[in-house]
């Protein structure tokens, strides 16, 4: 299973990639592997400012559809409008081409809240 260290990540199965006040968010490939073939993402809160803990979207597989939970507060930027198209870019490279969305993070202290690599290896056990 691939938990790059360099990366932050949620107790929901976000990773997180910071660079400034931008943070780009996807999901993991544990989440991603847990879901199956992913068929749809849907992203309805394009420039809307939300919470952290928020859902900002939906991510459809075979078998199930699950809520997507915003890791930091701020305002969504960009969506990655390639997942429309082909949204198994998600299953095929979750840290890279299947990134979900861009943030503008408001608050940047609550960096300090998210998982590091060890404790997300931790907590799904591997």
């Amino acid at each position: 299973m691939n938990i790059p260290s360099e990366l932050k990540y949620t107790k929901d199965h976000e990773w997180v990639s910071i660079e400034g006040d931008v943070a780009t968010v996807g999901i993991t490939d544990f989440a991603q592997g847990e879901l199956g073939d992913i068929v749809y993402v849907e992203v309805e809160t394009l420039d809307e400012t939300l919470d952290q803990e928020e859902v900002f979207g939906t991510v459809e597989a075979v078998k199930t559809v699950s809520d997507l939970f915003l890791p930091l507060s701020g305002e969504i930027i960009e969506f990655n409008e390639a997942l429309e198209d082909e949204p198994e870019k998600v299953n095929s490279d979750p840290y890279g081409e299947g990134w979900m969305i861009k943030i503008r993070i408001s608050d940047a202290s609550q960096v300090d809240d998210l998982m590091s690599d060890e404790d997300y290896k931790a907590l799904i056990g591997a």
